[in-house]
């Protein structure tokens, strides 16, 4: 960044900004650990109006602008890899307004998705989008994040009503309608929604909440194999539960749990059933359907988990498989992706996958929001192991392969930050030039998070 830009940013902002290693290191890299580059300065937002003037000497000094709220990405997209200004959105954290009787929030960017339902909890009503990481909505927004809600209620795409955007021509632009639905022009509020802070910086959000659910159940159920977990949850999704949730964790990751957490689950593939009901009689008969289901797919060792803090520990032991398969290999690099395919196609994707990283003798660990065809592989090797890094690079070629192959996609939740450009650009031959038109469209010099999506 040229002197005369931190001189002009340090006028405008004072104590906002900071060039200190220890800050800059803090912006440095996401929650993947696989990439590391600093930024030349950090500014603290405290308001829509500092994003506006961040944009507008960007534009003036030509540097680049990475927002960055929680760093829980998993594919590098707050990372600064040309350097320039990370815009720290944090500071930007109010629940504007909460409107039970229209089952709607507006929040600022950096509001994180635990705080709004703490919020929301007294209404009785719930933000169901849930990444697991304490993530913030807006890096939410920006990723279209999902998690293990989003088999009943959709992805962040799904529950964004409208947003507030600052574009680097300085405009600051509404998008979609605090209704719960519009015919009105383009749908300009989903070009921004997993854009990756390419197009424009979000300052300003109004989701959709639901009410919370009356009766609910958990039901796990154990299995031989990945694939026949997977031929389950297929089976469920077409039995018209329903479910809240609809998870598959694989005997590593619940033996990394079991050692972290001090749990004692069977360490075989599993699934974790939410089920919700209206009433304990429907409930009951949901789960009775539910368990011959399982039963029928040679589920074994079927387990209820009905009361609060038993359900509440499921969800706490899903969330924190992925630390805790870190925290099983102290000193790996560890290589975390997912894909999304057809539903009917998720045994065999999975199956063939599990297989090459048999052949290969690789240790990789699955997990899944499997009700949507969604599931994650966590690769892990010491950082000099060059065969064994080989090995997961090529199994991770062969996964995106088949995933395409499926008609699926190289990332149903993730997105593409640094780590997935090849692959979009595999999946998407066909329009990413027009992507890229689009992107030149709102950011001619390239400065709003330069090296994501496209490279």
């Amino acid at each position: 960044m040229d002197p005369a830009a931190l001189a002009a940013l340090q006028a405008r902002f004072g104590e906002q900004l900071s060039t200190a290693h220890a800050v800059r290191e803090a912006h440095a890299r996401d929650e993947s650990r696989l990439d590391h580059h600093l930024p030349d300065a950090v500014l603290h937002i405290g308001s829509e109006q500092d994003v506006v003037d961040a944009l507008r000497m960007a534009r003036e000094y030509l540097f680049p602008i990475v927002p960055f709220a929680v760093g829980s990405s998993l594919e590098g997209q707050v990372i600064p890899v040309r350097g320039g200004l990370t815009l720290n959105l944090l500071n930007m954290n109010r629940v504007l307004t909460l409107e039970p009787g229209s089952f709607q929030a507006t929040v600022q960017p950096g509001v994180t998705y635990p705080e709004l339902n703490r919020q929301a909890r007294r209404h009785g009503l719930f933000f169901p989008v849930d990444p697991g990481a304490e993530a913030s909505l807006g890096g939410m927004a920006s990723t279209n994040a999902s998690g293990t809600g989003a088999v009943k209620y959709g992805t962040t795409r799904d529950n964004v009503l409208e947003l507030r955007v600052a574009l680097l021509d300085g405009r600051v632009i509404r998008v979609g309608s605090k209704a719960r639905k519009t015919s009105a022009g383009y749908d300009l509020k989903n070009l921004f929604i997993g854009a990756e802070g390419t197009l424009g910086v979000i300052t300003e959000l109004t989701v959709r909440l639901w009410p919370l659910p009356a009766e609910v159940v958990v039901l796990r159920c154990n299995f031989g194999t990945v694939a026949e977990a997977a031929a389950c949850a297929v089976m469920v999704m077409g039995a018209a539960l329903q479910p809240e949730r609809l998870e598959l964790i694989d005997e590593r990751e619940i033996h990394a749990v079991n050692v972290q957490l001090g749990r004692d689950y069977p360490e075989r593939p599993t699934l974790w059933i939410e089920l919700a009901s209206p009433s304990r009689a429907a409930l009951e008969e949901s789960l009775s359907v539910c368990s011959d289901l399982c039963r029928d797919a040679g589920g074994q060792d079927l387990a209820v988990a009905a009361g609060a803090e038993e359900r509440a520990a499921v969800w706490e032991a899903r969330h924190k498989a992925y630390s805790s398969m870190v925290a099983m290999y102290p000193g790996h690099v560890n290589l975390s992706t997912d894909v999304c395919v057809p539903l009917h196609r998720l045994p065999e994707v999975v199956a063939a996958t599990r297989a090459r990283c048999d052949e290969r003798g690789l240790d990789a660990s699955f997990v899944g929001h499997v009700g949507d065809g969604n599931f994650h592989v966590l690769f892990h090797a010491a950082p000099d192991d060059r065969a064994g890094w080989d090995a997961i690079h090529a199994t991770y070629d062969e996964m995106m392969a088949l995933t395409l192959a499926a008609g699926g996609t190289c990332s149903g939740e993730h997105g593409i930050g640094l780590h997935k450009r090849k692959y979009l650009a595999q999946e998407r031959a066909d329009t990413l030039e027009l992507m890229r038109e689009v992107k030149a469209l709102l950011d001619p010099q390239g400065l709003l998070n330069p090296g994501k999506i496209f490279g």
